[in-house]
């Protein structure tokens, strides 16, 4: 870790720019064109239009921390600002301070970085709002989706969307109490998570030095992998900003192709690298994707690309070192690629970690479970 609590301080880019090579002007997004919002607004079908509502409550722990995003967090992401201001006399233990603030708040990664003028979104994904937001820095904080459940997982089933709503949730609220705690020191804050969004999450994390992208569409953390959420706190509070890092990733993804190959709905290209919006990028068709995450039948949304990825590992000495080994070596990464297609062990759902089961331990009603309309995701 570097001294002003960067995580990946090793990793760090000399030139400061992250692997994404950007060879063009990058427009800010419009949050009203992502796969979700486009589902809301009928462009995937009036079925996979009315499933959009309830697909994440229709098992009772998804409904239960969806109800939670609804009804705990949102209209908590701002507040008023402490009319008296700290004055900082030590840049770069402010910086290490927020940092160890988020973990204790029970974060599993932060980073820090200059807000992206291209990471904000043009307008809401809902009303259709213009959105504006002059804020200087934004802190990344990620959380884990947890590991044990995702080795009993199919990635596909009914826990998967519980996965992400337990680390949308709790990294939220951690941004909310970040967010606040800034406040309270006389910076505006604000926090970022699931219907509050007001920036693009990956492109801070990208220069915030938590990852690089992959060929799933989503970064890759070194020590999570793709098993993770992020929420996002923007302010003004002066930072030092980190590095994005580069540990061998793009070539890994190049040769892998372990994501695609296993894509249920055929969503994620096994092709190269194209231009959108200014910067290169594997190709993900959000129109397969999004309609397969909401319609799934088997399962509550979808976490293949997540469960089958060879960086999905229980943190480790030896994890360490075979990814570090491959962010060298490109015979290296062959030589991993091959071994976890051998192992085939991120394929298989384990028995003995699929707690999550209501079927084991009680009947079931015929008409399935009830679905509280406040757990249930609000359209405008």
């Amino acid at each position: 870790m570097s001294r002003n609590g960067s995580p990946n301080g090793r990793w760090q880019t000399a030139d400061g720019q992250p692997t994404t090579r950007i060879v063009g002007e990058v427009q800010r997004p419009d949050e009203r064109r992502h796969g979700f919002a486009r589902a809301v607004a009928g462009e995937f079908g009036p079925e996979v239009q009315s499933l959009r509502t309830t697909f994440v409550a229709k098992y009772p722990n998804g409904a239960a921390l969806n109800w939670s995003v609804n009804n705990v967090l949102k209209g908590r992401e701002d507040g008023p600002v402490s009319p008296e201001r700290v004055t900082i006399k030590d840049l770069d233990a402010a910086t290490r301070h927020v940092k160890d603030l988020a973990r204790f708040y029970r974060a599993d990664a932060v980073g820090v970085c200059e807000l992206p003028p291209f990471a904000v979104y043009s307008h809401s994904g809902d009303a259709g709002q213009p959105i504006e937001l002059g804020h200087k820095y934004a802190i990344a904080i990620l959380v884990d989706q947890d590991y044990r459940t995702m080795r009993g997982s199919t990635g596909m089933d009914m826990i998967s969307a519980a996965q992400s709503f337990i680390s949308y949730s709790h990294s939220g609220f951690i941004a909310i109490q970040v967010a606040q705690y800034l406040r309270q020191l006389g910076y505006p804050a604000r926090a970022h998570f699931p219907r509050v969004y007001q920036v693009a999450i990956t492109p801070i994390l990208l220069y915030a030095g938590l990852g690089e992208m992959s060929r799933s569409g989503m970064l890759l953390n070194p020590d999570l992998g793709l098993r993770f959420k992020a929420a996002v706190v923007t302010t003004d509070f002066p930072l030092i900003p980190d590095r994005p890092i580069d540990f061998g990733l793009q070539s890994f993804c190049e040769s892998c192709k372990k994501c695609a190959t296993y894509c249920p709905s055929r969503a994620i290209t096994e092709g190269p690298k194209t231009l959108q919006n200014g910067y290169e990028a594997w190709r993900v068709d959000a129109a397969r994707c999004t309609p397969f995450r909401i319609g799934n039948k088997a399962g509550s949304s979808c976490g293949r690309c997540i469960k089958v990825c060879p960086w999905n590992r229980r943190d480790s000495w030896y994890h360490r070192l075979g990814m570090a080994a491959a962010g060298r070596s490109r015979p290296a990464q062959r030589a991993l690629i091959k071994l976890d297609s051998m192992l085939k062990s991120n394929l298989k759902a384990e028995p003995d970690d699929r707690w999550w089961r209501v079927e084991d331990f009680a009947e079931v009603p015929e008409t399935g479970f009830y679905i509280d309309e406040r757990s249930t995701i609000k359209t405008p």
